[in-house]
């Protein structure tokens, strides 16, 4: 097991240096980047925005979508990815899976064969309260590829801030699978806020349990954590 944990109370000191290691990537020769939606991500996004970073010989691919919400609402990833990122910073191609496919099930299996014809650099990662990577709630199997899940009542409870009412949060996702993360050559996970703090403890010293999909990366060979807690 090969986990870097920095804790870094001052937020914009930890997001100056997510935004340093991913640099430092790409400054490397990453030419594919893994990224991730939610809360976590926006300050991080800011500063890419921000810099002088240049990803128009690069590619993206996003770890999730929901599945039912058109790509025009402001709560698809989608949409989420182009106001943060894509817009200023476009990549020379990116991909997210398709939550408006007519089958869910046959999109995953064709998201997947594109994230197998890429070789991933980088991974960027948040966790969810129950542990989740991505959208593999607790229970995923270690080995899953790019699949549908359905999201917990807990997940979609977190996620309700975002839409007029928890009855608007979709019930299901198109999601990269932990093997599929797996397959990054570097991840950077960003943890921050109290409620993260049980599933950074079980990945920092528990056992390895697909109950705590996010323990799976004790596994992985380079894996940072950024985070605010005092662990």
């Amino acid at each position: 097991m090969t986990i870097q944990l920095e804790s870094i109370q001052n937020l914009d000191q930890l997001y100056d240096r997510a935004f340093s290691i991913l640099k430092e990537q790409k400054n490397n020769g990453a030419k594919t980047f893994g990224l991730a939606t939610g809360g976590t991500m926006l300050p991080l996004y800011e500063r890419i925005r921000n810099s002088s970073l240049d990803f128009s010989n690069c590619k993206s691919v996003n770890l999730d979508e929901y599945v039912g919400l058109p790509k025009k609402h402001q709560q698809s990833y989608i949409s989420f990815m182009q106001k943060q990122l894509f817009n200023t910073k476009p990549f020379e191609e990116s991909y997210l899976p398709n939550g408006e496919a007519e089958n869910p099930e046959m999109e995953a299996v064709y998201y997947e064969n594109i994230l197998k014809s890429l070789d991933l650099d980088f991974q960027l990662l948040g966790v969810g309260e129950n542990g989740h990577i991505g959208f593999n709630e607790p229970g995923s199997s270690f080995l899953s590829e790019t699949h549908v899940v359905t999201l917990t009542e807990s997940t979609r409870q977190a996620n309700a801030r975002f839409f007029k009412s928890i009855d608007e949060v979709p019930k299901h996702a198109i999601t990269m699978g932990i093997a599929s993360i797996m397959r990054a050559h570097q991840i950077l996970l960003i943890a921050v806020g109290e409620k993260k703090r049980d599933s950074i403890q079980a990945l920092i010293d528990g056992n390895m349990t697909e109950e705590i999909p996010v323990t799976v990366l004790k596994d992985h060979g380079n894996v940072i954590i950024l985070t605010n807690l005092k662990l």
